[in-house]
């Protein structure tokens, strides 16, 4: 499971985004160009340490990340974007899977919505434009993730709450 990131251009989201795919096991694509540069500190603040875990690809442009996701042939390319009709819970993921996401502020071009293989949405109350971008992303990763069995292992910690009398 990876996550793509189409020209992110707010960097406390994409420093949330990629965090969050630091902390679950999930590679992530950065398709450029950013509306701001990698090393901006709201990015680093948003991703605090967990950054330099991350394992992340950048890619200069949509076309070189097309070509680079070529070489995995069976990996599919789902957009979450408002303009679906499929409910992200009603779609069959698969552990290869790569969920796109689009910029905050314009989402992503038609020749992108025609390279998807699927757009999913997330359902909401009638009148509301859309839901912050990295909130889309940790629900549909999410329900990707549970579908596929590919959270990971809890970390072994001591419980602070002892049961010992």
């Amino acid at each position: 499971m990876r996550l793509a990131l189409f020209e992110p251009d707010i960097p406390q989201n994409a420093g949330t985004m990629l965090r969050m795919a630091a902390c679950l096991g999930v590679g992530a694509d950065v398709i450029e160009p950013c509306g701001f540069l990698l090393s901006d500190r709201h990015l680093r603040r948003a991703g605090m340490d967990y950054l330099d875990m991350a394992a992340i690809e950048r890619h200069p442009s949509w076309q070189a990340f097309l070509s680079a996701n070529r070489h995995h042939g069976d990996r599919r390319l789902i957009l979450l974007t408002t303009h679906s009709d499929l409910p992200y819970t009603a779609f069959p993921f698969r552990r290869n899977d790569t969920l796109l996401v689009g910029r905050e502020t314009s989402g992503v071009p038609d020749d992108v919505h025609a390279a998807v293989d699927a757009r999913v949405i997330v359902p909401m109350v009638a009148g509301m434009r859309s839901l912050n971008v990295a909130v889309a992303a940790a629900m549909v990763l999410g329900e990707a993730l549970r579908q596929t069995g590919s959270f990971p292992k809890p970390a072994q910690r001591e419980s602070p709450y002892s049961t010992e009398v």
